[in-house]
């Protein structure tokens, strides 16, 4: 197995499943040494299992692939840590972190309790910033020993944190820091040889497959499946190996066939009076801005 990424060690967390199983096997395709990392919890993160993320890693190894398995938990420093101890152990290097794994607890926000927004951000965005964190120290540490790193991190956010979705505020919003981290990370990181990326993919996953039912289902036709996570994994694969070095501190649409590049906050109209605004004066001259600025898309499931 030999391609774009031959002979880079790659992590891959939440990899028992949909999204981070297609990223998997597809790196393992070309050509990279794989650590599947995956809890094997529920829709929901409850539970655990092992068996997901052994199953991948048995997959990949038996279609000529090398990969181990990794069971540590992300959101935690020690768990952190232990996953990157892994790709270390098992293969002398690393070179692309992939954060990947989250669930879901979908509440409206009057009805959204303490311990599910506490836990989703957790498994998003601390499980986000943990790998990552512990990943760059190895890599500057090589930088500073002589030893020139050539690393990528690819996040996973998604159309949830770039606009906004009805019923998933602790979702959205874990989602959009995964944005903020991405860019500050870009910044930080580049001068040890780290390029730091970020995807906003669409597909079918445990955690679309029921909310979005008709959208995601699979076609019974044999035409192009578009909601398939292998659509996804090609351009995931491309940020992760040596060929996007010039890219960083990006963000993605990924969904079917097709890619595009999300432009972030940009200044749009603007007014300067030069001494201080009334309030009712402030007010008349936001209006007009508004009038004159592009309209903003609406959040997913708003009427």
């Amino acid at each position: 197995m030999a391609g774009i990424c031959n002979g880079r060690v790659v992590i891959v967390t939440g990899a028992g499943r949909g999204l981070g199983r297609a990223h998997a096997l597809a790196f393992a395709a070309e050509g990279a040494q794989v650590v599947v990392n995956d809890l094997g919890v529920g829709l929901d993160g409850a539970g655990g299992s092992a068996g997901p993320a052994a199953t991948v890693a048995d997959e990949i190894r038996a279609l000529g692939g090398e990969a181990v398995a990794n069971g540590d938990d992300i959101a935690t420093a020690e768990g952190a840590r232990g996953l990157v101890a892994t790709a270390l152990d098992a293969f002398g290097h690393l070179d692309t972190l992939v954060n990947n794994a989250g669930f879901l607890r979908d509440r409206m926000l009057v009805n959204l309790d303490e311990d599910d927004w506490d836990a989703v951000i957790r498994v998003h965005l601390k499980g986000h910033f943990l790998p990552l964190k512990y990943a760059a120290a190895h890599w500057r540490a090589e930088t500073k020993a002589g030893r020139a790193a050539d690393a990528r991190i690819v996040n996973t956010s998604s159309g949830a944190g770039l606009l906004g979705s009805v019923g998933q505020g602790n979702y959205s919003a874990a989602k959009a820091g995964i944005i903020g981290l991405t860019l500050v990370a870009a910044a930080e990181l580049a001068r040890y040889g780290v390029r730091v990326n970020a995807i906003a993919p669409a597909a079918r996953t445990r955690m679309t497959e029921q909310a979005f039912a008709a959208t995601m289902a699979a076609p019974v036709d044999g035409t192009f499946d578009a909601m398939a996570p292998e659509n996804v994994s090609p351009l995931v694969v491309w940020l992760g190996c040596a060929a996007s070095s010039a890219v960083t501190g990006r963000v993605f649409e990924a969904e079917a066939g097709r890619i595009t590049v999300m432009e972030g906050w940009r200044p749009g109209p603007t007014a300067d009076r030069g001494i201080r605004w009334t309030a009712a004066e402030a007010g008349e001259t936001a209006l007009k801005l508004l009038a004159a600025a592009e309209p903003p898309r609406g959040a997913y499931g708003a009427e």
